[in-house]
């Protein structure tokens, strides 16, 4: 990689995604994360992204990475969540906990984190706008974001607000090109209307697209039987105009392999696979399957502690490929500690902060099915 990785506009276009990191048990696999950083540095990738709310994640990168590495070989991407947070202080001093974990004593992409319908104006509230450009006028902030998930028309507004901000993060997968609770092409027209570079986050939408539909499967295997399904979701988003990078959470050295296949020496779509996920598409477009990237933002504040991505995970088997007995044999072990879908009081905090916007509560009344 040629100059400096800090520069916005000379980040190659893969990221380390580190909220989804291999683990040891129930603790972070700190060796095996070496092992992948090392992978990821040695083909010249530098942007690795992590969250004050992704646990512990700060602190495995601060050892995987910042203890091994020049501080001016890679860049680092993290996070302020405010629903996190009870007051303006507690959403500031987030900023200076990241850096405590790291290591460091600056941040090269900071980003406003899950900004949403229901909780935007708590950033506004908290004057978390001007507190991020004030760090970095400080130099402690190289780069201002914000990653979103909510619709056009907020975005629109945001960005016509703070012509400040120089990128954004967004989902984008072409599963969720034109879903109309994601609106994928839409927000990315908006964040390109403005100027603004774009962080693609959830790619292969949580995994979901690793392993999608047989039909789907198929046509990627007729086209080129050595690229895997996760190659065609990378690529699809890594081929449009204003990328900045595209996050992969990598979970364990094969995938960071596969990765680093195709992506070390990228090319984007031609006509023929763009044609090919076109089909994806309209395949994907009438799947049953729910949505659930298993970002586990739902499962912090549950009172009932229910595994909501897990049971979504199992159920995606039973109507996705009909596997009526595995699916209920994987019920039943998920949920032998007594709690099951029907645990759920609706009290509604998982659909408040849900970056997909599911109606989790109908959606676990259905998981019922598999307690018969």
């Amino acid at each position: 990689m040629n100059g400096n990785p800090t520069d916005i506009e000379n980040t190659r276009k893969l990221g380390f995604g580190l909220m989804r990191l291999p683990k040891k048990l129930l603790a972070i696999d700190i060796e095996q994360t070496k092992k992948m950083v090392d992978m990821f540095m040695e083909a010249g990738f530098t942007y690795f992204d992590t969250a004050h709310v992704y646990p512990g994640s700060e602190d495995a990168i601060h050892e995987a990475l910042f203890e091994r590495y020049p501080r001016d070989s890679f860049t680092i991407a993290t996070k302020l969540f405010v629903p996190a947070a009870l007051s303006e202080g507690m959403a500031k001093k987030q900023f200076s906990t990241s850096l405590k974990r790291l290591g460091t004593n600056y941040i090269d992409y900071y980003l406003l984190h899950c900004i949403m319908e229901n909780n935007y104006k708590k950033y506004e509230k908290y004057h978390l706008w001007d507190f991020v450009q004030e760090e970095k006028a400080k130099g402690n902030i190289r780069h201002v974001g914000f990653s979103f998930h909510a619709g056009p028309k907020l975005l629109d507004q945001i960005l016509t607000d703070h012509p400040e901000v120089e990128f954004v993060q967004l989902q984008l997968n072409y599963a969720d090109w034109e879903n109309p609770k994601v609106t994928s092409r839409a927000n990315y027209e908006v964040a390109r209307k403005h100027g603004k570079r774009i962080v693609v986050m959830e790619p292969v939408k949580g995994g979901a697209l690793a392993n999608p539909p047989e039909k789907i499967r198929k046509m990627f295997r007729d086209y080129a039987p050595d690229m895997s399904p996760a190659s065609w979701a990378i690529r699809f988003v890594a081929s449009l105009d204003g990328i900045l990078t595209v996050l992969s959470g990598m979970s364990n050295i094969e995938q960071m392999a596969d990765n680093l296949s195709y992506m070390k020496d990228f090319k984007p779509l031609n006509k023929d696979e763009q044609e090919i996920i076109h089909k994806a598409q309209k395949i994907m477009g009438a799947s049953a399957v729910i949505p659930c990237t298993a970002c586990r933002y739902c499962t912090k504040g549950c009172p009932q502690q229910i595994p909501i991505p897990d049971i979504f995970a199992v159920m995606n088997k039973r109507i996705g490929s009909g596997q009526l007995e595995e699916s209920k044999a994987d019920y039943e072990k998920l949920t032998a500690n007594g709690i099951k879908a029907s645990s759920c009081i609706e009290c509604g905090q998982c659909e408040s902060v849900c970056p997909q916007h599911l109606q989790i509560i109908e959606l676990l009344k259905e998981c019922r099915k598999m307690e018969g």
